[in-house]
C-alpha cells in the first residue's frame, strides 16, 4: 500500500469516528429528554405519575370539608411536602362532575352512598378512600321542641338528594312518625311510605335551601354540614338526630378509579386522618362533626 492508499483510507475512518460520536451523544440527549413510556411489566412509568410537589387540587363543600382540608393544607401539607388547592362548591354534584371532566385530582365532600348512586347515574368509577368526618343528619324546628308535637298535616322540608332524602325518611321512622317499606335499603323515597297517620306534607327541596325553609316549614332535616355553615350547633339545636353509630355515611376522600395510587392522594389520604385532624374537628365543631377514625 503507497502513502497515497494509507492517507486515502484514514482519512475515512476518522471522519467515520467522528460521526459515530456525534450520533452516540445526540441519542444520548435524545433519550434523555425523551418522556419515559409504559415498562415491560405494564407498571406506569414515571411520566404518567405526577411529581409529589405538583400542586394536588380538590373540590370540597366549604363547611365543614373545605375548613378541615385548609387546616391540613395549613398545617400539615408542608412538612409533607404536599401543595393543596382548594377549590369550594356549593352543592353536592359539580364536585363529581369537575372530577371527571379532569379539572380536579380529588374531591372531599360525600359519603358512600351517594358516592354510588351519583355514580351509577353518570358513569363515574369512583373510589372511596379514608372515612374522615360525619355531618349527622337532624331535624329542627323554629316552632316545636319535639318530634312528639308535631300536629296533623305539619309540613316537613327534607333534602332532594336520594340519599340524604332516605337518611331524613329514616330518621321520621325512627320516630314512629311514618313507616317505610320494608326491606326499601339505603335508598327509600317518598314512594316508600307505607304509613303516614299524621297525613306530614313532606317536601323535597335543594339541600342548600334547607336552613332557609325553617322560616315556613314546621320541621326542615338538614344535613349536618349546612348546619354549621349556618352558624348552628346539629347537637344542641336539633330536635332529633340519627344514630352515627356503623353510619356508612361518613365523609371521605375520593378520586376517580385509576388515580387512587397517585402519590399526593395518597399523602393527603393519611393526613387526613392525623390525630392532629381529629382534635381539630373536636375542638371546632364540639360535637356537631364528629370524626370517625
Amino acid at each position: 500500500m503507497n502513502s497515497k492508499q494509507g492517507q486515502f483510507n484514514f482519512v475515512p475512518l476518522k471522519r467515520r469516528f467522528v460521526l459515530l460520536a456525534a450520533a452516540f451523544t445526540l441519542t444520548t440527549l435524545v433519550s434523555s429528554c425523551s418522556t419515559p413510556e409504559t415498562t415491560s411489566s405494564g407498571q406506569t412509568t414515571q411520566s404518567e405519575q405526577p411529581a409529589q410537589d405538583e400542586v394536588l387540587t380538590v373540590g370540597v363543600t366549604p363547611v365543614p370539608a373545605g375548613e378541615i382540608l385548609a387546616f391540613v393544607r395549613d398545617e400539615l401539607a408542608p412538612e409533607a411536602g404536599l401543595e393543596i388547592e382548594i377549590v369550594e362548591f356549593n352543592e353536592f354534584n359539580q364536585p363529581n362532575l369537575a372530577l371527571k371532566e379532569g379539572e380536579l385530582d380529588a374531591n372531599y365532600f360525600q359519603h358512600i352512598p351517594f358516592m354510588e348512586d351519583f355514580g351509577k347515574q353518570h358513569e363515574i368509577d369512583l373510589v372511596p378512600l379514608n372515612a374522615i368526618h360525619l355531618n349527622p343528619v337532624g331535624a329542627f324546628s323554629k316552632r316545636f321542641q319535639s318530634l312528639d308535637e308535631l300536629p296533623d298535616n305539619a309540613t316537613i322540608t327534607v333534602p332532594n338528594d336520594v340519599t340524604n332524602l332516605n337518611r331524613a325518611l329514616q330518621l321520621l321512622a325512627e320516630n314512629e312518625l311514618i313507616t317505610l317499606r320494608e326491606g326499601v335499603g339505603e335508598l327509600a323515597t317518598t314512594k316508600d311510605i307505607v304509613e303516614n297517620p299524621k297525613n306530614l306534607q313532606i317536601v323535597e327541596i335543594e339541600a342548600p335551601s334547607l336552613v332557609r325553609s325553617l322560616d315556613d316549614a314546621d320541621v326542615s332535616i338538614i344535613t349536618g354540614n349546612f348546619v354549621v355553615q349556618a352558624g348552628m350547633n346539629t347537637r344542641e339545636d336539633a330536635i332529633a338526630l340519627e344514630n352515627p353509630e356503623g353510619s356508612r355515611y361518613a365523609v371521605r376522600l375520593a378520586t376517580l378509579r385509576g388515580q387512587e395510587n397517585d402519590p399526593r392522594i395518597q399523602t393527603l389520604n393519611e393526613l387526613l386522618v392525623d390525630p392532629q385532624v381529629r382534635e381539630f374537628i373536636e375542638e371546632k365543631y364540639d360535637g356537631a362533626v364528629i370524626p370517625v377514625f
